[in-house]
């Protein structure tokens, strides 16, 4: 039983068998952490329908309206990047080796075509700025001047040392959504540790759907977000002690977060798509990053598509909150009461309670998640945490 069709109809898989010996003499290029998660992504068919990094045609429909070349929807340029040195060096028609960091062989890209790009206006159209305050617009002008189009082949994973239990591939989930038996499936994007208004939200959505995807991107993101490890332990303590076991599956997404907003909560969507979602969670300012889009910018993207064309189902939710006079949580769908009745608690000052060693309120998170960051936050800050206890 198959919940939804892959993007494009297809799951893709570039996933090879070839000897090391076949390797051997291969001009290789190296690439960092974001191009392998992507490489991984193309090849298990997290990025249906995509087969390789873009060439030019699919690039340039990508940034300027959101489409393949085919025409297919489609919301972020997936591309290698090298300097212009090293790309005089490579010929096309040639397969070259991809190396993680100077490490082991990874992948092999079939070059098919070299190309320039205008970063300043892949970054105005993608990230709708091009301020190197934003994080995504710093990486992609600290990459290379020329992108590599071509089909890739997975040649060996990357080593993980962490979260073996919870890596799945599109195909590992769409069998277990078929075993279990749930038909509809909705997917919940998130980099941050669930808290009472995620609760709200994914708790509304499992009410329509059979089954809900918890499914945290583990992958490269900003310096200040709470570190992957942290957020696993959150995520198992909540659903271990708040959620239906026999309808919620908690699976790791490994990409690396763009903070492009609108963009990305399409791409969001459509990766789901491909795990085997029917259904795609998007609340406010989803794959935002500071003021650089609107509240609800992420939902309104949406509509830019004919809902057959992106084939997954977005749900959408409004602020939520915990309103005082209501006594539970809510959201400004829901609830009429005045601002000052609302409880908000940003990360500004969620932080600032951490490094009291207090515990957060019950109205914003639940416990055992409280219990978990201020456990984290007292191991990876100890001289903080001292400090805390003595003015205590």
């Amino acid at each position: 039983m198959e919940t939804i069709k892959p993007h494009g109809r297809h799951l893709v898989n570039r996933i090879a068998n070839i000897d090391e010996s076949e390797l051997k003499g291969l001009d290789t290029v190296e690439i960092d952490l974001e191009t392998t998660l992507d490489l991984e992504l193309i090849a298990t068919g997290g990025y249906s329908p995509l087969e390789g990094f873009m060439k030019s045609d699919d690039y340039t429909a990508v940034v300027e309206r959101m489409r393949l070349s085919d025409y297919i929807p489609w919301s972020l340029p997936i591309t290698l990047s090298v300097s212009e040195d090293q790309a005089k060096k490579l010929e096309v028609g040639d397969d070259i080796a991809l190396s993680y960091n100077g490490g082991e062989v990874l992948g092999l890209l079939s070059l098919e075509e070299k190309y320039g790009f205008n970063k300043k206006w892949e970054a105005e159209n993608v990230f709708k700025t091009a301020d190197t305050e934003h994080p995504g617009v710093a990486y992609l002008m600290s990459k290379g001047d020329v992108n590599l189009g071509g089909k890739i082949q997975l040649v060996k994973r990357r080593k993980y040392a962490d979260y073996g239990g919870y890596r799945f591939d599109p195909a590992d989930t769409r069998g277990i959504f078929s075993d279990l038996g749930w038909r509809t499936v909705v997917g919940f994007q998130t980099r941050n540790p669930i808290h009472r208004a995620h609760e709200y939200v994914t708790k509304c959505a499992l009410e329509m759907v059979d089954g809900l995807f918890i499914n945290p991107l583990v992958g490269s993101t900003k310096s200040d977000d709470i570190p992957a490890d942290t957020r696993m332990k959150c995520y198992k303590a909540i659903i271990e002690n708040y959620y239906p076991k026999d309808r919620t599956l908690l699976g790791l997404f490994p990409a690396a977060m763009r903070y492009a907003g609108p963009r990305e909560a399409v791409f969001h969507a459509l990766v789901r798509k491909n795990y085997g979602c029917t259904h795609f969670t998007v609340g406010r300012d989803h794959a935002g990053v500071g003021n650089y889009y609107g509240t609800f910018d992420a939902q309104k993207i949406f509509y830019e598509f004919e809902p057959c064309e992106i084939g997954i189902v977005p749900l959408f939710f409004e602020h939520v909150f915990y309103c005082k006079e209501c006594g539970h949580m809510a959201s400004m769908k829901t609830c009429d009461h005045s601002q000052d009745k609302r409880m908000f608690l940003s990360g500004t000052k969620v932080r600032e309670i951490l490094a009291k060693n207090e515990m957060l309120p019950l109205e914003f998170t639940r416990p055992e998640v409280a219990k978990v960051l201020i456990d984290e936050n007292h191991r990876n800050n100890p001289e903080k945490s001292v400090e805390a206890d003595q003015k205590a």
